[in-house]
C-alpha cells in the first residue's frame, strides 16, 4: 500500500541528481586554475625559503628574528594605545595593558639591536621544544604500549623517541644545525612536489 503520492519523472530525476555524489562532477576550470596558481606560489615560496635557509642560514634566521621583533614593536604600540583609549577598562586593566605593551616594546628593541643573538636563541628554543615534544611523545607511546597491537614496536619507537629527545635537549647546538639542514631540505622537497602538482593541474586543464 502506498500512502504517499506517486513520484513524477521530474521528481525522480531531481532525487537522483541530489543523491549523486559530488565527487562525480569535475571541479570548474576556474577553480582548478586558481588552485594551480595558489599551490604553485606556495610551492615556489617554500622552495625559495628552503634554498635561502640552506645557503645563508644565519642571514635567514636574522630576517626571521627581525620580523618577530617588528611584530613585538607593533603589538606593544597597539597594546599601549588600546590601554589608554579604551574607556571600559578599569585602572588595573589599564596598568596591566600598559606594562605588557612596554615589555613588548623593550623586547622588540632588544631583538632588533641583537639580531644575531636573537636568531640563535630562537633556533635553540625551537630545537629544545622539539626535543621535549619527542620525549613526551615517547613517554606516551611507552604508557600506551600495552594496548598496541605490536607492543614490541610501540616500546621500541617510544624508547627511540625519548633517546632522540634527550640528545636534542642535551646538545641543542649540534641539534639546531642538523634541524636547520633538515628543515631546509624538507622545504625544498615540498616545494618541488608542490610545483609538480601545480603543473599537473594546469596540464589537466589543457587536456580537458
Amino acid at each position: 500500500m502506498n500512502d504517499g503520492p506517486d513520484e513524477t519523472p521530474s521528481q525522480r530525476r531531481m532525487f537522483m541528481a541530489v543523491a549523486m555524489p559530488l565527487e562525480d562532477s569535475p571541479p570548474p576550470p576556474a577553480l582548478v586554475r586558481a588552485m594551480s596558481w595558489i599551490i604553485g606560489l606556495a610551492a615556489g615560496f617554500s622552495f625559495a625559503l628552503g634554498f635561502v635557509l640552506l645557503v645563508w642560514p644565519a642571514a635567514t634566521l636574522k630576517v626571521g628574528a627581525a620580523l618577530i621583533a617588528i611584530n613585538f614593536l607593533l603589538s606593544g604600540v597597539l597594546r599601549i594605545v588600546i590601554s589608554i583609549m579604551r574607556s571600559g577598562y578599569s585602572g588595573a586593566m589599564r596598568a596591566v595593558g600598559l606594562i605588557f605593551g612596554v615589555l613588548l616594546l623593550i623586547g622588540g628593541v632588544v631583538m632588533l639591536r641583537n639580531l644575531a643573538a636573537s636568531a640563535t636563541v630562537l633556533i635553540l628554543i625551537t630545537t629544545i621544544v622539539v626535543g621535549l615534544g619527542w620525549i613526551i611523545e615517547g613517554i606516551i607511546s611507552l604508557v600506551d604500549s600495552h594496548s598496541a597491537r605490536s607492543r614490541g614496536w610501540a616500546i621500541a619507537l617510544g624508547a627511540l623517541s625519548i633517546v632522540a629527545g634527550l640528545v636534542v635537549v642535551a646538545i641543542p647546538g649540534w641539534s639546531a644545525a642538523i634541524f636547520l639542514w633538515f628543515a631546509a631540505i624538507m622545504l625544498m622537497v615540498l616545494g618541488v612536489l608542490g610545483l609538480v602538482r601545480a603543473f599537473s593541474l594546469r596540464r589537466s586543464l589543457k587536456d580537458a
